[in-house]
Formats: structure tokens, C-alpha cells, sequence
């Protein structure tokens, strides 16, 4: 039994040291929601991000709406996939205090539902900055526009297509991680 209880003490800690840095926490803005960050090396990440915000503007036959009743901004629920570069292109934000500064840039694709009978899947981009703390916190700034395409009902047993876009109400956020 001791045998046994060493070799998986062993195995989770040589797991733990080849393990690629990740970070959790939350994303506050007009998108709140949980963040998941996982690194590939120094230079790329994978991030997720799963969460309720406001709505962006969707286009019905060349005009432009914002989903909601009386024209107010619809809730939703949305999750967004973006791979992002780290300090793309070679430019590292040479202030580094004790902790570090970083920027990155990514491509992605985000879908949800607006509670106002519709849904969305589109695009995704992202650029941002974050701070990494000499210990396990991170603090971000970022911005992520989603472009794509929604349908709803319209309200008369039919079904509505259109453009979506969400360029400024879930685009722009704070995140505070853990990273682990």
C-alpha cells in the first residue's frame, strides 16, 4: 500500500512540473463570466471564455435593431474560443517592475443565445494586455468584437436571419485570474 501511494504521489507531482501554465478567474465588463486560460510554450495561448452579458446589434432587412423589448439592449448567455498569440511580432512591453507585462493578439469563435428568442454564432478577435504577477495572479485588459450571424423568432411563427454583431457592449473587459 505504501508502494502504491508513492508511485501516485510520484506521478501527480512529475505531472504538475511538466504541466503547461494555465490560469482561471473571472471576466467583468459587459460580458461577466468565467475565463480559462491554457498556454502552449511562451508564445500561444488557448482562451475560453463562458458567461451572461448584454447583446450586441443585429441587421433585419438592411435596417439595424438592438434585440430587447422596447428597444433595450437583450441578455444573454454566450461562449467565446480565441487562440491567441503572446507579444506577437516580437514586441514585449519592455516595463517589467517584479512581475510581467504582456500583450497579445488572437482569432477565434464565440456563439450564445439572447433571451429574446435568438441566436448567434460568429467570429471572434482579441487583443489585450495583461499584468502577471510574481505571484499566481493576473490581472488583463482586453477587447473582443464577435461578428457572425444570429436567427430568432419573429414573432409571427416564423424564423429571422440577419447579420450580428457585438463590436462594444460584450467586447470590452476586465479579467482577474488565478494561475496555476
Amino acid at each position: 500500500m505504501k508502494k502504491l501511494l508513492f508511485v501516485v504521489l510520484l506521478a501527480v507531482a512529475s505531472i504538475t512540473v511538466y504541466a503547461q501554465p494555465r490560469a482561471i478567474g473571472a471576466r467583468l465588463g459587459g460580458f461577466d463570466g468565467i475565463s480559462y486560460q491554457h498556454s502552449f510554450g511562451e508564445s500561444n495561448m488557448l482562451e475560453v471564455e463562458a458567461g451572461w452579458g448584454l447583446g450586441g446589434c443585429m441587421s433585419v432587412n438592411g435596417g439595424t435593431f438592438f434585440p430587447g423589448r422596447y428597444g433595450l439592449l437583450s441578455h444573454s448567455v454566450q461562449v467565446a474560443i480565441t487562440y491567441d498569440w503572446i507579444d506577437p511580432f516580437g514586441a514585449a512591453v519592455p516595463w517589467n517592475e517584479k512581475g510581467e507585462w504582456h500583450w497579445y493578439m488572437g482569432v477565434g469563435g464565440a456563439g450564445g443565445y439572447l433571451f429574446d428568442n435568438a441566436g448567434f454564432v460568429g467570429a471572434a478577435g482579441r487583443i489585450g494586455i495583461e499584468y502577471d504577477f510574481w505571484f499566481p495572479l493576473q490581472l488583463a485588459i482586453d477587447y473582443r468584437p464577435v461578428v457572425g450571424a444570429y436567427l430568432s423568432d419573429n414573432g409571427a411563427g416564423g424564423v429571422a436571419s440577419g447579420c450580428y454583431w457585438d463590436l462594444w457592449t460584450a467586447a470590452l473587459g476586465f479579467s482577474i485570474r488565478y494561475k496555476f
